[in-house]
Parts: C-alpha cells; sequence; structure tokens
C-alpha cells in the first residue's frame, strides 16, 4: 500500500522546515524536538482520574502517572514505557498515548518516567523498568491493579525496556504478566535489516536518529548485540506471555517487529502481529495530523480488552 496521504503530507511539512542532521544535534535538542513533535497528538481523552505517584527505584523516587478510565476499585493494569530513544520522553510528552491506552483497553495505566541517557546509561532504564514491574505487581492493590490481570507496555524504545523487562521476568519466574504489547518496537540496535535500509531517511525516525540515540545510550564496552539492549537477539523466547506487536509499514523497525513475532511464534508463544498499511513510525501518537490513529487504537483496546479480561 501506498504512503497514507496524510502521513505523506505531514512528512513533507516536517522535510520544509529543513531539519538538521540528528548525528549532529545535541541531546537537549533531540529532546526539545521530541516535544515540538509530540504536539502532533491528539486532543486528550477524558478520563475518570490521572494521579501521579511515586515509586522506589534503584537509584531512588520514580515519578509513575496512573490513568484510571472507570471508578471501580480494581482494574486490569498495564505497566507503560514511554519512547524516545532512551535519550529523550517523558510523561508529559506521551501523555496522550497513556489516554488512549487506558480509555481505549478499559485498563488502569501506569506510565513510569525512567531515568535517561546520557546521565544516566545503559542499564540504568532497564534497572527502573525493571523496579517499576516488581513494585507495582507486589503491590497492584495500592494501585487499584488486579495483579492477576496485569500487562507491560512500550512503544519505541519504551518497547525495547518492555520486551527486556518481560523476558528477565521470565527468566526469573516473576513477577507475572497477562500480556505484553509492543508498539513499533525498537528491538535489534546491532543490525541493518531490510527496513530500516529502504526508509533510512525521510520517514521520521531515520538511522540517523537510531545512531545518535545508540550513541549516548550505550556506555563504552557495552555491545549493541547484548540481548539486555536488543531483545530480539535473547537466546531464549519461550514462556512468554501472550503478545500483540503492531508495527507501521513504512517504519524502519518494521522488520525487527516482524522478526520478533516469528521468533515468540517459533518458540510456542501466543503471538499476534499488526503491520499498519501506509502508516511510519509513532503514527498512534500524532493522531492529530493522523486520523488513523484513532482507528488503530480501537483494534489495540480491544485486543488489551480480550488479553486482560
Amino acid at each position: 500500500m501506498p504512503l497514507d496521504p496524510r502521513v505523506n503530507r505531514f512528512l513533507n511539512l516536517l522535510a520544509a522546515g529543513n531539519p538538521p542532521d540528528a548525528r549532529s544535534a545535541t541531546v537537549e535538542e533531540r529532546r526539545k524536538g521530541l516535544i515540538s513533535l509530540m504536539e502532533f497528538a491528539a486532543p486528550p481523552l477524558a478520563l475518570e482520574r490521572i494521579e501521579d505517584r511515586t515509586l522506589p527505584g534503584p537509584d531512588g523516587a520514580l515519578r509513575v502517572r496512573l490513568y484510571s478510565p472507570s471508578t471501580p476499585k480494581t482494574l486490569p493494569g498495564l505497566i507503560y514505557f514511554h519512547g524516545g530513544g532512551l535519550v529523550a520522553g517523558s510523561l508529559d510528552t506521551h501523555d496522550g498515548i497513556a489516554r488512549a491506552l487506558s480509555h481505549s483497553g478499559g485498563v488502569r495505566v501506569a506510565s513510569v518516567e525512567y531515568r535517561l541517557a546520557p546521565e544516566h546509561r545503559f542499564p540504568a532504564a532497564l534497572e527502573d523498568a525493571t523496579a517499576a514491574l516488581r513494585h507495582i505487581s507486589g503491590h497492584a492493590a495500592d494501585f487499584g491493579i488486579d495483579a492477576a490481570r496485569l500487562g507491560i507496555c512500550g512503544d519505541s524504545a519504551g518497547a525495547t525496556l518492555a520486551a527486556a523487562t518481560c523476558q528477565s521476568a521470565i527468566q526469573a519466574g516473576g513477577p507475572p504478566l497477562l500480556l505484553q504489547l509492543l508498539l513499533c518496537p525498537i528491538l535489534d540496535y546491532s543490525r541493518v535489516t531490510a527496513s530500516k535500509r529502504e526508509f533510512a531517511s525521510g520517514y521520521l525516525i531515520d538511522q540517523a536518529t537510531l545512531d545518535h540515540d545508540l550513541m549516548y545510550y550505550l556506555p563504552a564496552g557495552t555491545a549493541p548485540s547484548n540481548p539486555l539492549v536488543s531483545p530480539l537477539l535473547a537466546s531464549d523466547v519461550s514462556g512468554m506471555p501472550p503478545t500483540l506487536i503492531h508495527t507501521a509499514e513504512f517504519d524502519p523497525s518494521r522488520d525487527e517487529g516482524r522478526n520478533y513475532f516469528e521468533r515468540l511464534a517459533q518458540a510456542g508463544n501466543e503471538v499476534s502481529y499488526t503491520c499498519h498499511p501506509g502508516m511510519i513510525h509513532l503514527f498512534y501518537g500524532l493522531g492529530a495530523v493522523i486520523p488513523y490513529a484513532r482507528t488503530a487504537f480501537e483494534q489495540i483496546g480491544g485486543e488489551i480488552r480480550a488479553a486482560l479480561a
């Protein structure tokens, strides 16, 4: 399918701004760029309650924003990690995505603000994600979450964290998860796939951005092929919870999402894969200019409800 016309217009608008090469951008410029990009999010959905909290992390308190779509004291829960290349993004930039997940899925979403590089390089973000999962699972009632109906989710580089955290939980024998949801996941920083070559520039996220973020995320001596960095390369992916993988047709990370689906299926896991036609990376977070985002969240929300019912 060709590029969606609205997506094409949006990309042309971005290109007309003559953005600088991401490789030469500072981290602060990368962060400001993401803030500006997320201004194209859909108008915020109204929810019953939104509450900021903290939970204990390995290096101090972690901020968590809790999204509640309805009034029941206990609901299924979804722990969410935002995108941003592990160097950018926050609870605020991805507020619209967390709202949409809660609203469409009928779940209490706990959006976690993990530490970012280069101030805190690998494995800080992963340690925070693991700590958040353990704490929320162990204190689910305090969050109004049913521990028996808990899922994990991430988008883009947040999906890197979600996948690696899920694998670590399986290897450690818990905490138990009923769902893994990965949206346009980045799962392999070590190799250039066909989709990375085909969409290396001009499709929102590009190879230069991936290179920039990885340069600041990884400390010297850490290989991109480390499975905790590239969860697609884990030696054993058996025993995973039911998994939903959503990619976009014109996304450089499309192939690694597909490859992870294939690996999970071959290992005997329950897994589904959707590649959204005509879409680009992060399309679901740009609802003000890409109306299809609403359609995608209707599908994703139905899948969440079915998995955590």
